[in-house]
């Protein structure tokens, strides 16, 4: 099975950009697709985005689209989430997410592999 870890989170001014970074390792990556979510403090874990195994399909949460993408580097074992025109409210521990199929997947159900999160933090 895959083991995820995410990297790349830090403190940002609002209006920055960021770009957190998922490693995946002892599964076949391509094979999974992939997602991102995020939990602030006292909130629900939440639907950020997602991608299929080949990257040609991508999906968004709309409090997110237009400011974030995702992509990954199948030959790198690496899934990444590029955030620019960050805000206060973007502010969470981000975790990126596996699934053993090919197609997205938009609920925290539909993933069965998890990293450990990496904090974000935006300050106005």
């Amino acid at each position: 099975q895959v083991q995820l870890v995410e990297s790349g989170g830090g403190l940002v001014q609002a209006g920055g950009s960021l770009r957190v970074s998922c490693a995946a390792s002892g599964g076949t990556f391509s094979s999974y697709a992939m997602g991102w979510f995020r939990q602030a403090p006292g909130k629900e874990r939440e639907f950020v985005a997602a991608i299929s195994k080949t990257g040609l399909n991508t999906y968004y949460a709309d409090s997110v689209k237009g400011r974030f993408t995702i992509s990954r580097d199948n030959a790198k074992n690496t899934m990444y989430l590029q955030m620019n025109s960050l805000k206060p409210e973007d502010t969470a521990v981000y975790y990126c997410a596996g699934r053993r199929v090919g197609f997205i997947g938009t609920m925290r159900n539909d993933y069965a592999y998890w990293g450990q999160g990496t904090q974000v933090t935006v300050s106005s």
